[in-house]
């Protein structure tokens, strides 16, 4: 079991993209296309400046829930100093300035009290606030939540979105990703040759087809579900595995929205 706490905690979409010897912006969905400009509109660009010299790179994905308040994976926060960190809503083309950006600073993190850094043990959420809100230039909109304790039937097709790798070596487009997704329900997902005990009722599994799934640089992105009549977040990306991130019976999991709310209110009404 240590050897696979140490294998989810450090490879596939688990990790942000930690600083190396380049800076890139992290690549595509695996299996995906580019996505139609000005369509997921609460998708952001979470960016980190590991030298505090002004120079941000993308690390993860996040999605937009209020004018101050941005969604993500606990798992991408590298440093608990927000001055670190910037948020980009309105982002498309990473290599491009198009108009349509906002380049906002962060003045809290919030970390889940329930994440110990096991991505087995859940609770991979935080959510960052604005310095500054985000006002509505036209390519930016709040994300609709799902309802509490909702879920999604086996099989469901969702959408999930980011700039995530498109594969282990690295390939870097830079416009924003799409690719639909399966919902893989618990009973399934939960199996031996699946994900195993790993995977929690407080998570959503979707893919695991062998070809189409998130991948590192995806993390704390969207899974986005067009259900009750809107496109509603009910995840956000966790973990996958080793290697290719695209494995058959290894869908990518997300931490499942519906089963936080409650929390993510709190943080909300707190600021």
């Amino acid at each position: 079991m240590m050897w696979l706490v140490t294998f989810l905690a450090c490879i596939g979409l688990i990790c942000a993209e930690e600083p190396f010897n380049h800076k890139v912006h992290n690549g595509r969905v695996i299996g995906g296309h580019d996505a139609k400009p000005n369509t997921w509109r609460w998708q952001v660009s979470m960016q980190y400046d590991s030298y505090n010299d002004n120079s941000y790179y993308h690390i993860c994905g996040g999605s937009l829930i209020d004018a101050f308040h941005i969604m993500t994976a606990a798992h991408c926060i590298m440093s608990m100093d927000p001055s670190l960190y910037r948020v980009v809503v309105g982002e498309y083309n990473m290599y491009n300035y198009d108009g349509s950006e906002q380049f906002l600073r962060v003045e809290r993190i919030v970390v889940h009290p329930g994440w110990n850094g096991d991505l087995g043990k859940g609770n991979d959420i935080a959510i960052l606030r604005l310095a500054d809100p985000v006002y509505d230039n036209g390519y930016v909109a709040i994300a609709e939540l799902p309802y509490p304790g909702e879920t999604l039937p086996h099989g469901f097709t969702c959408t999930i979105t980011g700039w995530g790798l498109i594969d282990y070596m690295g390939n870097v487009p830079a416009i924003l990703q799409e690719a639909p997704l399966d919902v893989v329900e618990h009973s399934v997902c939960s199996q031996y040759d699946w994900w195993g005990s790993v995977a929690l009722e407080t998570m959503v599994c979707a893919g695991g087809d062998g070809a189409i799934s998130g991948c590192q640089g995806d993390s704390g992105g969207p899974l986005s579900c067009y259900t009750n009549g809107a496109w509603r977040v009910h995840g956000v990306v966790s973990y996958g595995p080793a290697g290719m991130c695209n494995q058959y019976k290894k869908p990518t999991v997300f931490t499942r929205v519906s089963s936080f709310l409650d929390w993510i209110f709190s943080v909300i009404n707190s600021a």
